[in-house]
């Protein structure tokens, strides 16, 4: 599978399916367990296209399928799995609505949203919902393999697809709406979180604004604070919602 196409015919929907955990085990040590992955997509051809792409991932496993949000919900709280691959629109609803109900009863499960459309608003809310990645279906299979892997290990993951226009209202000229929150900030901590949504890391921020690495995780940290956000992608993704570029 070399490229999900953004043309799939919908299928008849079929009930969700599970399977259970299952790991190899040599000369009677069992080896680390695979990321149990579940898929969330209304066609089932695109389920199918999936599965069968991570079918030859040793270090992956697909543990569960859902069809729409209600089911996606309830499998969720069933199978419990590592990492879920949620589209973003649904026939009963939308895949973020599923995202936030998942992680609220269960926050170690990661999201990777998976959409056709690169849609602004939605990557927005969806990391407000606490999806850990979002992607585009026009990903390569071996990409997507690794965004799976990524989202698994505990790190975030954004398409620079879908990013590259947000990155660019930041970099041609940052004007804040007013807002309450943003306004706590001060100039340093603007400076930061400018950064943060570029996706520099604690030590490049530190090179480049002279201050120590520990400097800035402290100036992070209150940045998180003031913004009432939990992770740096919350807070970038706070932060692009709230600019605009001058006449906008």
């Amino acid at each position: 599978m070399k490229e999900m196409s953004t043309h799939m015919r919908p299928d008849t929907v079929s009930p969700a399916r599970l399977s259970p955990p299952s790991w190899s085990c040599d000369d009677g040590i069992m080896s680390a367990p695979p990321l149990r992955v579940m898929l969330v997509d209304d066609h089932e051809v695109v389920r199918d296209g999936i599965r069968l792409l991570l079918n030859e991932a040793e270090d992956v496993v697909v543990c569960a399928e859902a069809s729409s949000v209600r089911e996606a919900v309830a499998v969720a709280a069933q199978s419990l799995p590592d990492v879920i691959v949620m589209d973003v629109r649904l026939g009963d609803g939308s895949g973020i609505e599923a995202t936030r109900d998942i992680r609220a009863a269960r926050p170690q499960t990661s999201v990777l949203m998976l959409t056709s459309f690169a849609d602004d608003e939605a990557l927005f809310a969806s990391i407000m919902a606490g999806a850990a990645g979002y992607v585009l279906k026009q990903i390569r299979g071996d990409e997507l393999v690794r965004a799976i892997r990524t989202v698994g290990a505990g790190q975030s993951l954004l398409d620079p697809a879908v990013t590259k226009g947000v990155f660019d209202r930041l970099r041609k000229g940052k004007h804040l709406l007013k807002d309450e929150k943003l306004a706590r900030l001060s100039p340093q901590e603007e400076r930061i979180l400018g950064l943060v949504a570029e996706g520099r890391t604690n030590g490049q921020i530190g090179t480049e604004l002279g201050l120590a690495e520990k400097t800035v995780k402290n100036y992070v940290s209150s940045i998180l604070a003031k913004l009432e956000v939990a992770r740096r992608a919350e807070a970038a993704a706070y932060l692009a919602r709230h600019t605009t570029l001058p006449g906008a």
